[in-house]
């Protein structure tokens, strides 16, 4: 996980031969370091295409995730651990280095109150499974908090901090998100800061989900903060262009976030990457 990624959701939402080959050549032609894959349905991957076709292009890869209903490990330990297992399977039969994204919840997962001690430990225990199983395939685990309208379990950077620190892994490791930080973090810099020990990678995501560059997160303050703890990690753009209904439920995305892909990758990838050369993050 290092260089500069995109999120797959540019070109599919849908991990299938044709969708993966779409998104492959399209990442290929915009020269990113690694694609970050949405594993949704990862019992519908074909892994071996998938292994074929990255190893065949060269194209490291990482997966991501949130928990499923019925699967949501601070209720339902259990399945969430068997799903996260079988899930962790197919990324290294993919030939991705790691699986991260909610891990510990869903998107769109909300009681009305804040998390209860039951909750945090089942998450805890859930994740400590996880982690376990990933070490024996040789993968990394991340856990990225997201915004409070989208879970009531992690949605800070010292949240995440605490959780790997109550799991005890090696292996786990925190990703942040632009977008979720603008909302919930005291500041920006502030989120990289308190996350600095365990940070192996984050979403460059614009506060409307759109362009980068384009809305309200200062990025500036972004990238100073990641040159100033030294950052080696991923660093991933990701913006949602077509979803279908239940992603785009899960986000409450009710409205296009920019004109076009074209639009995107035209506009927010050159300025995420100039912004990454001018602080020597690439």
């Amino acid at each position: 996980m290092k260089g500069f990624g995109v999120h797959t959701s540019m070109w599919t939402m849908a991990w299938d031969p044709a969708g993966a080959e779409r998104a492959v050549a399209a990442a290929i032609a915009h020269k990113m370091d690694f694609i970050e894959i949405a594993l949704l349905s990862p019992e519908k991957v074909d892994t071996a295409h998938s292994r074929r076709l990255l190893e065949a292009k060269g194209m490291p890869a990482v997966c991501s995730l949130g928990l499923p209903e019925g699967k949501r490990a601070s209720t339902e330990p259990e399945a969430a651990m068997a799903f996260l297992r079988f899930a962790l399977d197919q990324t290294a039969a993919i030939g991705a280095t790691a699986l991260t994204g909610v891990t510990y919840g869903g998107i769109g997962e909300r009681t009305g109150l804040p998390p209860t001690s039951a909750e945090q430990d089942n998450v805890a225990r859930v994740l400590a499974d996880a982690a376990a199983h990933a070490a024996r395939l040789g993968l990394a685990f991340g856990i990225e908090p997201v915004n409070r309208y989208e879970n009531h379990i992690l949605n800070t950077g010292w949240q995440a901090v605490e959780m790997i620190e109550k799991v005890g892994h090696e292996n786990i490791f925190v990703h942040l998100d632009t977008y979720h930080m603008n909302i919930e973090e005291r500041g920006l810099a502030l989120g990289i800061l308190d996350a600095r020990d365990h940070l192996r990678y984050i979403h460059l995501s614009e506060s409307d989900r759109g362009t980068p560059g384009a809305g309200n997160v200062r990025w500036d303050e972004i990238y100073s903060a990641l040159k100033a703890i030294d950052f080696k990690g991923g660093l991933a753009m990701e913006s949602f262009i077509d979803m279908p209904p239940e992603v785009a439920y899960g986000l409450a995305v009710w409205r296009p976030v920019a004109a076009s892909r074209d639009v995107v990758m035209g506009e927010g990838l050159p300025f995420l990457r100039n912004k990454a050369r001018q602080y020597g993050l690439i």
